[in-house]
């Protein structure tokens, strides 16, 4: 039995620590446990389920999440290569009536990866677990470079859209996802999910950096770099569009709502403080989309979708990550939308790419540079948005009439930049300027 007043103190330092922690820079949080489970007792080290309810004393009246928290258990004093430089990865010291313990997180540990893994599959027999790190709203680890497991950090009831919409396409013929091999799902929670490893693959983001830094090297047209981008942004937009007719088979389509995208959008706004930008100007633009004469159907969506959550292997491009963008509530996530929202957040994460690749340069990125990341993205946004009409059936899951289509998807790229603001000011502050650049051009940019 662990004294569990003591772990609510060290969880109340641990959580903010945490990159998938919704606090923000909050230096403690009011945490409340909800359930402490046992999962594997007797010989060292022990691993713990533990579920929270948690909030940043930074937020005040800021909603109360639910988080999970795995936890292994060594004897102090254990000496454990993998525990070497994360820090982060640390809970604390904790007495139990097996005597004082160290408790850690216990994804970093091959052993309880492993023994996790067999909760949920105990027919799968794995040597190795490669731990992926904490970076996003999830946790990774790879084993034996075949199967991969997602640890979902932040919980909802109800299915979580990674297990739910994976499952789905795969079941109705769309083969550009990893396909599933098990879940961990219990008393209307989704706790992770198992799913085949793509070997051999690079995300897009990685690839479009390489491209750029290939580009800002030679200092030449985008089109005669070797590292030209365009082919596999024109490819990615067939693959997407595939993907929405995917999901609208196995989850149907029905009519768009631009009134509540437009709902949705006025209360991201609320919730992001935007220094500096016409707010005015961005609710005509949310006005506008409310009276479209066409808003197109609505289908279920990828729901954050950008350069980082698609894979390129030697045989073409895969769908990563379901879940949607973590920050917003999961009703909205799961309720079907325009599949221009995925266009618009895989546009916006060209501008990402060419503008992180230019902060490499830091003081050397003269005009020249800037100007060539401008048409990097100009000529990848054409490409991927010329794949992605071009496919054959998409016009079925899109707004007739093209002046519509361009409103909805200008619209849905503003949302997009800002919720970006408020990811940057939680967690990259130094990279606010990026998606706040990117609003005043698409102001400018709309009439």
């Amino acid at each position: 039995m662990i004294d569990q007043a003591a772990l609510v103190t060290a969880l109340a330092e641990y959580l903010p620590r945490q990159r998938w922690f919704a606090g923000g820079e909050a230096e403690a949080a009011d945490v409340t446990l909800s359930s402490v489970r046992t999962l594997r007792d007797g010989s060292w080290p022990t691993l713990l389920q533990v579920l929270v309810d948690a909030r940043a004393w930074a937020h005040g009246d800021a909603e109360v999440a639910t988080y999970q928290v795995v936890l292994g258990l060594r004897p102090v004093g254990s000496r454990e290569v993998f525990l070497e430089g994360k820090p982060e990865a640390i809970v604390g010291e904790l007495a139990t009536d097996r005597g004082t313990v160290l408790a850690y997180d216990a994804a970093i540990d091959p052993d309880l990866a492993v023994a996790l893994l067999h909760h949920m599959a105990p027919e799968e027999e794995v040597e190795r677990a490669r731990y992926l790190g904490a970076d996003q709203s999830n946790t990774s680890v790879v084993f034996d470079e075949r199967l991969i497991m997602k640890l979902f950090r932040r919980l909802a009831q109800g299915p979580n859209p990674d297990a739910e919409v994976t499952r789905a396409l795969v079941e109705v013929g769309f083969s550009n996802v990893a396909d599933p091999v098990a879940e961990w799902r219990e008393d209307d929670f989704d706790y992770a999910l198992v799913n085949r490893f793509l070997i051999g693959g690079t995300d897009g983001f990685s690839l479009a950096l390489l491209s750029l830094r290939d580009l800002y090297d030679r200092r030449c047209p985008p089109a005669e770099a070797g590292g030209d981008f365009a082919y596999d942004a024109s490819r990615l937009g067939t693959v997407t569009a595939e993907m929405h007719l995917g999901l609208a088979r196995a989850f149907g389509a029905v009519p768009g709502q631009p009134e509540v995208w437009a709902d949705d959008m006025e209360a991201q706004l609320a919730r992001v403080h935007l220094e500096g930008i016409d707010t005015a100007r961005v609710h005509q633009l949310y006005q506008r989309l409310r009276i479209i004469g066409d808003p197109g159907p609505a289908v279920r969506v990828h729901g954050d979708y950008h350069l980082g959550q698609v894979m390129r292997t030697d045989i073409g491009w895969y769908v990563l990550d379901f879940e949607g963008e973590p920050d917003r509530p999961l009703e909205e996530r799961r309720r079907p939308t325009s599949p221009l929202r995925d266009v618009a957040g895989l546009v916006r994460s060209f501008h990402y790419a060419a503008q992180v690749a230019l902060r490499e340069w830091g003081a050397d990125a003269d005009e020249e540079l800037v100007d060539l990341a401008d048409a990097w993205e100009h000529r990848n946004r054409v490409s991927f948005v010329a794949g992605y009409l071009g496919t054959e059936g998409v016009n079925a899951v899109l707004p007739a009439v093209d002046g519509d289509r361009r409103l909805v998807q200008a619209a849905f790229e503003l949302d997009k930049a800002v919720y970006e603001v408020g990811y940057e000011q939680s967690h990259r502050p130094e990279w606010v300027d990026i998606p706040r650049t990117a609003i005043h051009r698409l102001l400018e940019a709309t009439p």
